[in-house]
């Protein structure tokens, strides 16, 4: 199986990046892609009634995702991050305390600046991660560090069901990733043109 998720990431990569849609950092192999049209994810994110109804927002803190923690703190909405694999806990970012600078905020440099650093994080109503692969079925596909299941896992354990979202390109969609039991499914696949719903 784990052989089979190699095999997903690689394509997944190597799609992306025939079809020039990854933005920096590069190259994007070994890394959740940043690609082309995630503020337009974001956005159309942003307009489903998870978002809507959520006052606190966990956002993963990969690249592609850093239009979601922009939109979060412009939406008045409590923005809590992971450290870099977890090592420091979590970053807890309020929109009054960042000044309006929410796009410097948004970034892993600007959450530690803005942020508080905290052992466990405040109830979430929302889950974001990013995301190298995900199918129709909302399987999904990190980048092989267990750290966007573990966060899920986590944060459910602490307060229940949480809804699960990513926002990926659409060439990030595969016909099948294969499951595993630590594996936590998606409930929102969201790219720039469309929202696929599980729940």
């Amino acid at each position: 199986m784990s052989v089979e998720k190699r095999r997903i990431r690689r394509l997944v990569w190597e799609r992306l990046e025939r079809s020039h849609v990854v933005r920096p950092p590069l190259p994007c192999r070994g890394r959740i892609p940043n690609f082309v049209g995630a503020e337009e994810a974001a956005a159309r994110l942003s307009e489903t009634p998870e978002w809507e109804g959520a006052e606190v927002v966990f956002v993963g803190p990969d690249s592609p995702q850093r239009p979601v923690r922009e939109l979060a703190l412009r939406f008045g909405k409590v923005l809590v991050m992971a450290s870099p694999r977890l090592r420091r806990g979590f970053i807890v970012l309020t929109p009054s305390r960042v000044g309006g600078q929410f796009r410097k905020a948004s970034t892993i440099r600007g959450a530690f600046r803005y942020g508080r650093l905290v052992d466990q994080p405040p109830r979430v109503d929302l889950m974001v991660i990013g995301s190298v692969a995900v199918d129709r079925d909302f399987n999904r596909l990190g980048k092989g560090g267990g750290y966007g299941d573990r966060e899920a896992r986590m944060l459910r354990a602490l307060y229940g069901f949480i809804p699960y979202a990513t926002t990926v390109h659409p060439l990030q969609i595969v016909d099948r990733i294969p499951s595993e039991p630590h594996d936590v499914k998606v409930d929102l696949v969201v790219t720039p043109s469309e929202v696929l719903r599980r729940i």
